[in-house]
């Protein structure tokens, strides 16, 4: 299977519609048809974004090897940090917060 049709296999897992994924990776309809239908290339900048969009392990869409979705740690601290980095300064700020909040939730100091 090819990476196009991966593509096509992780839309269809998701329950989204062409439209509603191109939203969230921000390219036009066209551009994801075309990518599913295998008129057009997934370059590494689609598919890194595909992954990080939605939690994608990018050797399985690269490969089809392994997992559908990240599961490593590893791979989830990866996912986390790409994130991270493309939100502004005061988003990351207020990120940290909630995963301080959070871990204080969790340890019922909350």
């Amino acid at each position: 299977m090819t990476v196009n049709k991966r593509i096509r296999q992780l839309r269809k897992t998701l329950k989204m519609s062409q439209i509603d994924f191109s939203k969230a990776i921000c390219v036009s309809i066209g551009y994801t048809a075309g990518i599913e239908n295998e008129h057009k290339i997934a370059n590494d900048r689609i598919i890194r974004l595909i992954c990080l969009t939605f939690g994608v392990s990018e050797t399985w869409l690269k490969t089809g090897k392994g997992e559908m979705f990240c599961s490593s740690p590893v791979e989830k601290k990866e996912r986390i940090l790409a994130l991270f980095y493309e939100l502004n300064p005061q988003f990351q700020n207020y990120a940290l917060t909630v995963i301080d909040q959070l871990l204080k939730l969790q340890n019922g100091k909350i």
